[in-house]
């Protein structure tokens, strides 16, 4: 389905060749099927809806701009996708508890920033901080995708969240953490 974009570049879609080459990868962590997801900055819903039409069982999506957001529940329901999803307006480096589903945690989290908030990567950044923010409702195997420029290169570990694998397509970079057992 070719989703709506705003006429504002506030939005970076993803592009379907790098979204599909995501999904790919994914699908070795065996996601997003029957998973729980949350999508933060997530933009017209690219990654969030594609989850869904792969089987993700709910996406919670998050985004601050009131016009992406009109954009995004049109697209969601274009979709067909109302019942199976839930739009948050905020800011997704604020928030973090009031998010959840409230039945389960999260088993993949994109982290999806605009490019200008992810250059600082530090553990005393505000991806950090997000990261912190969200541990308690990403599940015990869940997985987290930070996408970034391919300039930036995330710690090797924030809190109880360690790096995977790191994959670069075009000029930009998706880096997967997981979730520490400790």
């Amino acid at each position: 389905m070719k989703l709506l974009s705003p006429t504002t570049r506030a939005s970076r879609p993803i592009t379907d060749r790098a979204k599909e080459s995501l999904f790919s990868v994914l699908y070795g962590y065996d996601l997003p099927a029957d998973a729980i997801v949350a999508d933060l900055f997530c933009g017209v819903g690219s990654l969030g809806l594609e989850s869904l039409s792969r089987e993700a069982r709910f996406v919670t999506f998050v985004e601050k701009d009131p016009k992406i957001i009109a954009t995004l529940n049109t697209n969601i329901e274009k979709a067909g996708f109302v019942q199976n999803s839930k739009v948050i307006r905020t800011d997704a480096f604020r928030i973090a508890a009031a998010v959840g589903t409230g039945e389960e945690d999260y088993d993949l989290v994109f982290v999806d920033p605009p490019y200008a908030a992810s250059r600082n990567v530090r553990a005393d950044s505000p991806l950090s901080g997000l990261l912190d923010l969200w541990v308690d409702q990403v599940a015990a195997n869940g997985i987290v995708v930070v996408r970034t420029s391919k300039d930036v290169t995330l710690l090797h570990q924030y809190g109880q969240f360690r790096i995977e694998e790191r994959r670069e397509w075009g000029t930009m970079a998706v880096t997967i953490l997981a979730k520490s057992k400790t």
